[in-house]
């Protein structure tokens, strides 16, 4: 019959708790709960929902239970970069901030701000560490998630700790690092009887929500770039060296930790956040759209000719999208839209566009030739976005897997129970037919 993982996925509006089966012939996954990503607001600041976060959790542990389904171990994937404060004590010490910049400079900030409980942190747990830290009472640190920070030597693949030294904040609240697949405890007693499940492991994934994505596409050579399609995107290539020189920093590249020793070399990209901005405007004039309705408006619209540039920070958080665009537009000499297909059709070659620009950027990088590239997350399932780019690319697109995240944690997790040896394994298990 297979064996079962319990992978959560965690974004930051929402998280879900899946079945991976893996077995010898096939691959396939379930979703059993799904739950909202609870924010809370504090004198102007936002802080992630800790309790009601892991309170989902049990109630997803519980499902299980009542599902009758045997699982072999738990893994937890999430965003990067944000943090919670452990005390001496064992105990959170406050909720997890919400900040869109590296750790590093979080943990600065706090620093610098004397009531903040990072002063009374004995260490710092990571989203997925700390989550798993719940679910099994052990403390650790994730490499993937970890390079999120800022803080880790991608040369070395270990902290630089004197990067906190310098800026007069004490580097031993960094943990020691474990490697994607690291079995890192059992549920907890209290667990086990509040859930009704016994023993059940605990799996360091790749915490790292994109190095779990970037594990289940579904290649089977290295000669591939990815794109982790949704509202912000991800693209890059993996390379079993990091890629640090002038030309890396002055396009902004980052390298990022991957599963076997490879590094996640990858720009962050625009991707739907300009469809869904606009989205907004529309229907607040009364114009409500599904994607299957905006996928049709695109393909009659295909020939509308003007473009804008998806990454321009005007773009970032503009009040209204749809003017802003047609604002870029007249500025620039270019035709406006007139109807929302047309729109429709500018964002998507738009975004196109960006996605050549960026391939060549990291063709000049990669020591080999791309000849594929793999689309996994949400955006995948956009037919028309994946057919003007294999146009533009003059290369195949593969779209898919849509729960890419989630099947990367589960693979992890199979790999740590022998199931499978490497990622090439992985993703050969994952391109399987159900």
């Amino acid at each position: 019959m297979g064996s079962n993982f319990l992978a959560f996925d965690l974004g930051a509006t929402s998280g879900r708790a899946i079945i991976g089966t893996v077995s010898d012939d096939k691959f396939s996954s379930q979703e059993i709960y799904r739950f909202p990503n609870g924010v809370k607001e504090s004198e102007g600041k936002y802080y992630w929902d800790i309790d009601s976060l892991f309170g989902h959790f049990k109630a997803a542990l519980r499902k299980v239970r009542e599902l009758g389904i045997e699982i072999s171990s738990i893994g937890v994937d999430t965003w990067g970069v944000d943090f919670g404060c452990i005390g001496s004590d064992g105990r959170i010490l406050g909720e997890p901030r919400i900040m869109n910049f590296n750790s590093i400079f979080q943990i600065y900030a706090q620093h610098k701000d004397p009531a903040s409980s990072i002063h009374k942190a004995k260490h710092i747990l990571f989203m997925p560490d700390l989550m798993s830290y719940f679910l099994t009472g052990n403390q650790f640190c994730e490499y993937t998630i970890a390079s999120t920070s800022g803080m880790i030597d991608p040369r070395t693949r270990n902290w630089d700790r004197s990067l906190l030294d310098r800026l007069g904040c004490d580097s031993s609240i960094l943990l020691d690092l474990v490697q994607p697949g690291t079995k890192v405890g059992v549920l907890k007693k209290e667990l086990q009887d509040e859930t009704g499940l016994g023993p059940i492991p605990v799996v360091a994934v790749a915490g790292h929500d994109t190095a779990s994505a970037i594990a289940a596409v579904p290649a089977a050579d290295e000669k591939f770039a990815y794109l982790s399609s949704g509202t912000w995107s991800l693209m890059g290539i993996e390379s079993t060296t990091p890629i640090i020189n002038g030309k890396s920093l002055e396009y902004n590249i980052t390298n990022e930790g991957g599963i076997d020793g490879t590094t996640r070399f990858l720009k962050n990209i625009t991707g739907f956040w300009l469809l869904e901005q606009s989205r907004k405007t529309w229907e607040r004039e009364g114009r409500k759209y599904n994607y299957a309705q905006i996928e049709e408006m695109g393909w009659k619209a295909i020939d509308f000719p003007s473009t804008i540039n998806p990454d321009d920070p005007r773009f970032a958080a503009p009040k209204d999208m749809d003017a802003e665009i047609k604002t870029a537009l007249r500025e620039s000499g270019q035709r406006v839209p007139v109807t929302d297909g047309e729109m429709i059709s500018c964002i998507y070659h738009s975004l196109t566009k960006r996605y050549v620009d960026v391939i060549a950027m990291l063709q000049g990088f990669a020591s080999f030739k791309i000849e594929k590239l793999h689309v996994i997350g949400g955006g995948s399932a956009n037919k028309l976005l994946s057919t003007l780019t294999a146009n533009a690319l003059g290369i195949p697109v593969i779209a898919g897997p849509v729960e890419g995240t989630a099947i990367g944690n589960v693979m992890l997790q199979a790999k740590a129970a022998g199931l499978v040896k490497d990622r090439w394994e992985m993703r050969l298990r994952n391109a399987m037919p159900l």
